[in-house]
């Protein structure tokens, strides 16, 4: 039993971020993935508590590709002692090079704001997770990999890659482990693009596995077909629905494809007539150097002409200093800003939002998924007042969501990937999902596979994987660092912040002085009887 390899899963467990595993053959270790985490705060505060593992005993690690929650702990990684190569193709390794400074950036920006807040409070300064030459450091240590050509990542470990058709560079990762007999064999999905997506061809990968650790975000979701013509339609009511000669359609989305994908659609519905032209502003310093790289790679994606004629477009303008994102707030007339990030967590979306979300005239239209815990994902589930900063924003724009531009596969995508895998003789380990998509990904393979084979992880579960049905490995000492009932769920931050909302709105209906101070009595002796 000892020479079989083992896999721990160290993040997307039971939740959609922070993906990264870990797989231990012969006293070598290999990573997938270093993602970091997003959603509720007590899920990120894992971004900066030490990694379940020594970083310095990690051989090498595999980069299925460049998003944030499957990239964006590299830099901590070698900050805190990794010396090993990070393994990517070419386009993976290009983004990676404009999105992890940009992260650092990001990191230590908000950190200066936080520590001057926490500085008048008396509070305890902090530290970024990683600084901008932590992540310099990282693409140092990248290697670009080609398609479907075998590497040894460490001795007994040896892996190729296959187009995955999530995001440009994206790869599902073929491993071969030594164990026993014969190699353990392993494909990990990484994301799952779906059909019809708009630059990037189906998921590739061979038949015939030990195991498969694949991804279940929308495990429960049966999207209607999406087919080119009906995505631009879609898009076109929603803009059609949005204008207002006073008012601004915002977009949180993520930087990397999603933007350039609406922004070629857009300039498209503007070609054919189809939308009447407005000024489309790509409000994200990532976004652009983004779609630099794309604009390198558009001969070899599908549609890469319509990509190049919308970065061209004399409507689409691209911001890049504070100064021009800032001037955005004195612009007169409908206009649509795209802006990162895409779960409205950071970035400038923020401050657009901040800007927009009280006027009844402004739409945001959300494209993406939103963990939760997120500030898209209370806008999506309808909240009526938010909280950002401290203050408190009454929601009255319109917030809409449009679900057909998901650079994931849906439920039947997903179970026809996996059924065009098969046969698999052992595990398949559903990841980057919460619950209910996990349940209803269960449901849709119960045919393919016996239900006992199909497994969701827990935080940092370890499996012992040989050529059969894995079975896991229990030890009472180890803890996982954050309990089932915390993964992949609201918080008590966000509790809180319910909380104060509802307080302000009950002392708000309060008719007199005396009234509130009763609201106020009832609300100390609550807590005194704690």
């Amino acid at each position: 039993m000892s020479s079989q390899p083992v896999i721990t899963f160290h993040g997307a467990a039971e939740t959609v971020t922070g993906s990264c595993h870990m797989v231990e053959s012969g006293g070598h270790r290999v990573l997938i993935d270093c993602g970091m985490f997003q959603g509720s705060k007590t899920e990120k505060e894992l971004n900066y508590r030490a990694f379940p593992f020594d970083p310095r005993a990690i051989d090498a690690l595999i980069l299925t590709h460049a998003h944030i929650d499957h990239s964006g702990l590299l830099p901590k990684l070698v900050k805190d002692g990794f010396t090993g190569p990070i393994f990517a193709t070419a386009p993976t390794v290009d983004l990676c090079k404009v999105m992890l400074p940009d992260s650092a950036h990001i990191q230590e920006m908000e950190v200066e704001q936080l520590n001057r807040r926490n500085k008048r409070r008396g509070r305890q300064e902090v530290t970024p997770i990683y600084t901008l030459l932590d992540a310099m450091e990282t693409v140092k240590r990248m290697r670009a990999m080609r398609l479907g050509e075998w590497h040894e990542a460490a001795p007994g470990i040896r892996f190729r890659l296959w187009n995955a058709g999530h995001l440009l560079g994206s790869a599902s990762v073929e491993m071969e482990a030594a164990g026993g007999e014969r190699p353990v064999r392993i494909l990990f999905s990484g994301d799952l693009g779906p059909d019809n997506k708009l630059l990037q061809p189906e998921p590739e990968a061979p038949t015939g596995w030990d195991h498969v650790v694949m991804e279940s975000t929308y495990g429960d979701t049966d999207r209607q077909e999406v087919t080119e013509a009906r995505r631009r339609a879609a898009l076109r009511a929603e803009v059609k629905a949005a204008i207002n000669p006073d008012g601004a359609l915002l977009i949180p989305s993520f930087a990397v494809e999603r933007t350039q994908e609406l922004l070629a659609d857009l300039v498209h519905l503007f070609e054919t007539g189809e939308l009447p032209p407005c000024p489309v502003i790509i409000d994200s310093p990532l976004a652009n150097r983004a779609s630099q790289i794309f604009r390198s790679y558009a001969r070899s994606l599908d549609n890469g002409d319509l990509l190049l004629r919308a970065f061209a477009s004399p409507h689409v303008r691209f911001t890049e200093s504070v100064e021009q994102s800032m001037a955005l707030d004195q612009m007169h007339g409908f206009h649509i800003v795209i802006s990162a990030s895409g779960m409205c967590e950071a970035g400038r979306i923020r401050h657009r939002l901040r800007n927009w979300l009280w006027r009844p005239e402004a739409t945001v239209l959300l494209v993406g998924y939103q963990a939760a815990g997120t500030l898209g994902r209370l806008l999506a589930d309808g909240a009526p007042i938010v909280r950002m900063k401290g203050e408190q924003i009454d929601v009255r724009a319109r917030i809409r969501k449009l679900d057909l531009y998901s650079g994931h596969a849906d439920g039947p995508e997903l179970a026809t990937w996996l059924k065009k895998r098969l046969p698999v003789a052992g595990t398949v380990f559903m990841v980057h999902g919460e619950e209910k998509a996990i349940g209803g990904l269960r449901a849709r393979l119960a045919d393919s596979l016996p239900r006992e084979r199909l497994v969701d992880p827990r935080l940092d579960a370890s499996f012992r994987l040989g050529h059969a049905a894995a079975v896991e490995i229990l030890d009472s000492a180890r803890r996982p660092r954050l309990a089932p009932a915390q993964v992949g769920h609201t918080d008590w931050h966000n509790d809180y912040q319910s909380l104060l909302l509802d307080i302000q709105a009950e002392i708000g209906k309060a008719a007199d002085e005396r009234t509130r101070a009763k609201v106020i009595r009832r609300l100390r002796d609550a807590l005194a009887a704690e």
